[in-house]
């Protein structure tokens, strides 16, 4: 048998699943684990309940059939820990009929690397039938890692447990068979972080983080960041500043019923005539019959030579055809008390059957689409109103995340603290959060302000833990440089068994700028305690994905890498397109030295005077740690690194973080 015919089914255990698929985020996991390595076909995908008979049933709906049919390995994933409903692995046991107790020993192995939590995992391996069958944890993330531990030795298990003769196969010794699974001299799977546990002696002395160019930094936050959440709102203020999720349509006709345009009088006149004289006017005294402000005697139906007082907007009595403006009017009796019109004389040209009134449905025909998803919901755009003028009375949007701010060192403190007394020696005012809170709130997300954590592994860890428990991403400053005591890589890669995509960027300022993913189990539900379309009860639980951005403690750096990095990842979250800030060319007004090895964003003011050509000028100093290079700049001109000055004149992109300024 050919290892690149090896099929796969994956049994997904949860009964949360099972009754709402959209909550299982391990089939797509696994898929791409299987898909990368080439070798494998997933032909089926099944969700059970937490219990042991449906289990075991589909199981073997996979294993006891014809050998034709025979799955050549069964990954389940769910069901393997302490929790009272977690039977996989007794259930599984039951239907093993030989162990494999090294691929569990290779699974722990593994995972005991990502995390001490590893050693309540409690895996089962072995045969059955003509199928290797494997039980990976719950977690997306945990269940990728176990079957990359083991994923270039399964197809030799597959293949021997299929049947195939074994002195055959393994002909050529060990280092053939090495060779072919492409295991030889592979290194260990360890994670690149410092482990805080060895002490300052043992720490890397440079950053074992790839360097990544800016664009390859930005197309890992493409890849990892999780898309948008859904959610149901009603139409109103609070839409502002969110997406569609969905296509909206009317939900009636606008207007609904035939309206004047103007303030004036309700006529009748004859269909296909232009005028009711030679000279092409409507003129004549006529009786003032009715007025029509919000809604005009439906029991009464205007016939020719009566009019009707009609208000802008107010509905066209039964039988009126056109309106005549108030203008083209003149008043010629009153009634007996005098409160009221008796008779107006109408002198006006060319007057039309439809003239100044809209028809039923002439604005929006219901049914019709009004915006399309994808569209933002705007302060000035008028969608809100259009919304509500077409009967819309809730839509799905893209819930824009929450967004949590942590400061983390033992030298920082409150910007407020100790005013009489001044800092003491070593302590640093915190100003990159109170800056990155406002920053997210500029952009319209909201925030939670989560202090500051000094640098202990404990504490960062439980700061962090309760973080994701309230926000959907958190930006932290500070820690992710290589001190001993810069413990956010190893907290959230070995401590919270998150992924760190990438530790280094060549860029300047912010370099060790940092982007992780962790997942964590969720309440099914709104962050802001709103419904979200899920079909589950609002008590069930799911494995979500949160980003983390660990950004320089440098003012600077921490402001430029949050619009360079973390704004597209909130774009991206909120379902926005374009994502990130603007880009355009401007022209350099003076001379601009570069930096000989890295690319700069350098913090500038972009104007636009009388001949309309943009133009940039730096903001001075550009030390990362400087914060006022950031004072009245709107914009990062991208520089590329060089031997020399950018002469005055030169043409730059430059990403905007506000708006232009005129110099008129």
């Amino acid at each position: 048998m050919s290892s690149t015919t090896l099929r796969v089914a994956i049994l997904v255990v949860s009964t949360t699943a099972s009754r709402d698929p959209s909550t299982d985020a391990a089939i797509p996991a696994l898929k791409s684990v299987l898909e990368e390595s080439g070798k494998w076909t997933v032909v089926e995908t099944q969700i059970v309940t937490d219990e042991t008979a449906a289990i075991q049933k589909q199981i073997k709906s996979w294993t006891d059939v014809e050998e034709d049919n025979t799955v050549n390995l069964i990954v389940t994933t769910g069901g393997t820990g302490f929790a009272v409903s977690d039977i996989t692995p007794e259930a599984v046991s039951e239907l093993i009929e030989k162990p494999a107790p090294g691929l569990v020993h290779g699974m722990l192995a593994a995972s005991l690397q990502v995390t001490p939590f590893a050693i309540m995992s409690r895996p089962v391996a072995g045969v059955r039938k003509r199928s290797v069958v494997v039980t990976l944890p719950g977690s997306p993330k945990g269940a990728k890692e176990n079957l990359q531990a083991i994923i270039k030795m399964l197809p030799h298990a597959c293949v021997l447990a299929s049947g195939i003769d074994s002195r055959a196969l393994h002909a050529g010794g060990v280092k053939k068979l090495e060779k072919e699974a492409g295991v030889a001299d592979a290194p260990p799977a360890t994670p690149l972080s410092n482990d805080p546990s060895l002490g300052p002696t043992r720490r890397n002395r440079a950053s074992p983080y790839p360097m990544l160019s800016v664009d390859e930094a930005l197309q890992k936050i493409e890849d990892f960041t999780p898309g948008y959440v859904e959610a149901v709102r009603p139409v109103n203020e609070d839409l502002v500043g969110h997406v569609l999720a969905e296509d909206v349509f009317a939900a009636e006709d606008v207007p609904a019923f035939r309206a004047s345009i103007v303030d004036g009088y309700a006529v009748v006149v004859p269909k296909g005539d232009s005028s009711q004289t030679e000279s092409g006017t409507f003129s004549g005294v006529f009786p003032v019959v009715g007025v029509s402000h919000a809604a005009p005697d439906e029991g009464k139906v205007l016939k020719a030579g009566e009019i009707a007082r009609i208000t802008t907007g107010a509905p066209l009595p039964t039988g009126a055809n056109a309106v005549v403006m108030v203008e083209n009017t003149v008043l010629q009796s009153l009634t007996d008390d005098g409160a009221e019109e008796r008779d107006v004389e109408i002198r006006a040209a060319n007057v039309r059957d439809g003239d100044n009134m809209r028809e039923v449905g002439s604005d929006v025909r219901k049914g019709q689409l009004v915006l399309r998803k994808g569209a933002k919901i705007t302060a000035v755009g008028g969608e809100v109103g259009l919304l509500a003028s077409a009967g819309v009375q809730q839509v799905t949007i893209c819930r824009r995340p929450v967004v949590g701010v942590l400061s983390t060192g033992n030298e920082i403190v409150e910007h407020a603290d100790r005013p009489p007394l001044g800092l003491r020696l070593g302590e640093v005012r915190d100003t990159n959060r109170p800056t990155l809170l406002l920053a997210a709130q500029e952009w319209g997300f909201d925030t939670v302000d989560l202090g500051i954590v000094v640098d202990q592994p404990q504490t960062l860890e439980q700061t962090l833990r309760d973080a994701l428990r309230q926000v959907d991403m958190i930006i932290t400053t500070g820690g992710v440089s290589m001190g001993e005591l810069d413990l956010l890589k190893p907290t959230i890669e070995r401590a919270m068994g998150g992924t760190i995509h990438f530790g280094r960027v060549a860029m300047k300022p912010g370099k060790p700028t940092t982007f992780a993913t962790v997942d964590v189990k969720q309440a099914r539900r709104d962050s802001v305690g709103e419904s979200v379309l899920s079909g589950s009860t609002s008590h069930s639980t799911r494995r979500v994905v949160r980003p983390i951005f660990s950004l320089p403690g440098n003012p600077a750096s921490a402001l430029v890498t949050f619009h360079l990095f973390v704004l597209p990842a909130l774009h991206r979250m909120s379902g926005e397109h374009p994502r990130g800030l603007p880009r355009v060319p401007v022209a350099l007004s003076h001379d601009f030295v570069l930096d000989k090895e890295r690319p700069e964003y350098h913090r500038a003011v972009v104007s636009v005077g009388a001949d309309g050509i943009l133009k940039a000028t730096s903001t001075g100093g550009q030390r990362s740690s400087k914060v006022g290079s950031m004072r009245g700049a709107n914009a990062l001109l991208c520089m590329p690194a060089g031997p020399e000055p950018l002469k005055a004149g030169a043409k730059v992109d430059a990403l905007l973080m506000g708006n232009v300024r005129s110099e008129l």
